[in-house]
């Protein structure tokens, strides 16, 4: 089983693509596909289960003991970024729900995906897959409180507490024990260790999973949007451009080793458009638009993503300091 994972997640960029093109021919020689979208919140909790099972539980308590990479991940992800984010969005539009869309995928680290990419670009995978609890955590507590200070008056129209408190629900709790339930199984059971080494499989076509239903669903819709879909691409190319390198930055000044600067470059240009895709179609009048925007962003990232694995390694070989991580 082994080399059937190391397939899947070495051909995984090709998987995906391979997953959006059959959602979008679907989508458009097919009616009905609209009504996919009440698959979208389950395949994310499949999705998301099958991470944090990868995710051993002392390897869970050891990332919060790497106290300078955990730091480093808050700051560049909390601090450094929402100033770029800022930035940004002063070239949009004065449009609040475009800038809400583009807000909310922003201002969320990805937790799912990057993960094998990281790895792909010889990052340290490992202690990113560790902090990914803590990194879903951190920013369903903060993205309001940054979508308030962001968007001020037109925030309370948009965001409410039920759908957070739903995500993080469905999307992290409940997830997040059945998977250190099973560990806890596989731990006393053989029965269980071979559940844990099948479950193994399935990241990656759980993510390509995600990404069909979530493009099959929203396509159709998209044709009244498509014009503030293409305004958007400008700001997501920026950020896909510049998100990396401000990674790269707060690892040196944290004086991470090369592997961990990797991690943050990675951390810092990869978003979490699929976990808040469930948000987005819970804001009032969010269809067409902020599906749009948000799946945009998506697209956008996972061509960004061929050019990291191959320039990521270069650039923390180059540019890390030798000083190990703790």
């Amino acid at each position: 089983m082994t080399g059937l994972r190391d397939t899947l997640e070495g051909n995984q960029i090709a998987i995906y693509f391979a997953a959006i093109g059959a959602a979008a021919l679907i989508a458009l020689t097919l009616p009905g596909t609209t009504a996919l979208e009440v698959g979208i919140n389950p395949a994310l909790a499949l999705m998301l289960f099958v991470t944090f099972l990868q995710v051993p539980l002392p390897e869970l308590g050891r990332a919060f003991t790497r106290v300078r990479f955990l730091a480093a991940l808050l700051v560049t992800n909390f601090v450094v970024l929402p100033i770029l984010v800022a930035g940004l969005i002063q070239f949009l539009p004065a449009n609040p729900m475009l800038r809400l869309g583009v807000l909310m995928v922003l201002l969320t680290p990805c937790i799912d995906y990057v993960v094998t990419f990281a790895h792909l670009g010889r990052a340290d995978a490992k202690v990113l897959l560790a902090s990914t609890p803590a990194l879903l955590i951190a920013q369903m507590l903060l993205l309001p409180i940054y979508l308030n200070v962001f968007l001020g008056e037109d925030a309370a129209r948009f965001v409410q507490v039920g759908p957070f408190v739903h995500a993080f629900v469905w999307l992290i709790a409940v997830p997040l024990g059945l998977a250190a339930a099973v560990q806890i199984w596989a731990g006393r059971r053989p029965a269980g260790q071979r559940v844990i080494t099948g479950l193994g499989l399935l990241p990656v076509p759980a993510t390509a999973l995600v990404l069909f239903v979530v493009i099959a669903s929203v396509l159709p819709q998209l044709g009244p949007a498509l014009d503030d879909a293409l305004r958007v691409v400008p700001v997501y190319v920026a950020f896909a451009v510049a998100a990396p390198l401000m990674g790269w930055a707060v690892g040196r000044a944290f004086r991470l080793d090369a592997p961990t600067v990797r991690t943050l470059a990675f951390s810092a240009a990869t978003r979490n458009s699929l976990v808040v895709l469930p948000l987005a179609f819970a804001v009032p009048g969010a269809v067409p638009l902020l599906p749009a925007v948000i799946v945009t962003q998506t697209l956008v990232e996972l061509v960004s993503e061929l050019v990291y694995v191959r320039v990521m390694p270069r650039l923390g070989r180059t540019s890390a300091l030798p000083v190990p991580a703790v």
